[in-house]
């Protein structure tokens, strides 16, 4: 299924508003959302969608938004953090699923591992400047023990959600 340029800049407009809401409902609801990761949920669904290039740029948009509107996350460190982490799970999953032809659950969790490993680079090369404390392995520890329903729920959700986008979108749906 293609999807022309005016549907997809529509639909990444649609996942970035997710990403913006989703976590500031979620925070009404009061759930943590560095436990259940809402904002992760709209970036790989868009990149496995839409492909690379919009994956990626939903991923860098939704956290820095985010942090100039609601202020969640934190401008400093987190939002330039979470920018590079979720850019890069919209890069990967749409890239490998796209182009590659990944199935969709591989390039999902080829998506999460690619990053959070690159995280960890981050964290590993940058920890002083960005006044981590931790080193990088705890650091990734920590974020994948904090997170781990937030990724449960990711890998129980997306496959549905997408399933379900596109046959919406096979029958027409969003015309």
């Amino acid at each position: 299924m293609e999807i022309d340029a005016t549907r997809r800049l529509t639909y990444s407009a649609f996942f970035i508003a997710a990403g913006l809401l989703l976590p500031v409902f979620f925070h009404f609801a009061g759930l943590s959302g560095s436990a259940f990761l809402p904002m992760h949920i709209p970036v790989l669904l868009g990149g496995l969608l839409l492909g690379s290039r919009a994956g990626l740029l939903i991923g860098l948009l939704v956290p820095l938004l985010s942090s100039v509107l609601t202020g969640m996350p934190p401008l400093w460190p987190s939002a330039p953090m979470m920018a590079f982490e979720l850019g890069r799970y919209g890069l990967t999953g749409g890239w490998l699923h796209g182009r590659r032809g990944w199935p969709m659950l591989g390039a999902l969790l080829a998506a999460l591992a690619v990053g959070r490993l690159g995280m960890t680079v981050l964290v590993a090369l940058f920890a002083d400047s960005l006044g981590i404390q931790l080193p990088p392995l705890a650091y990734l520890g920590l974020v994948l023990t904090k997170g781990a329903a937030g990724i449960g729920i990711q890998l129980l959700l997306i496959p549905l959600l997408l399933r379900y986008l596109r046959r919406y979108l096979a029958m027409g749906g969003g015309r």
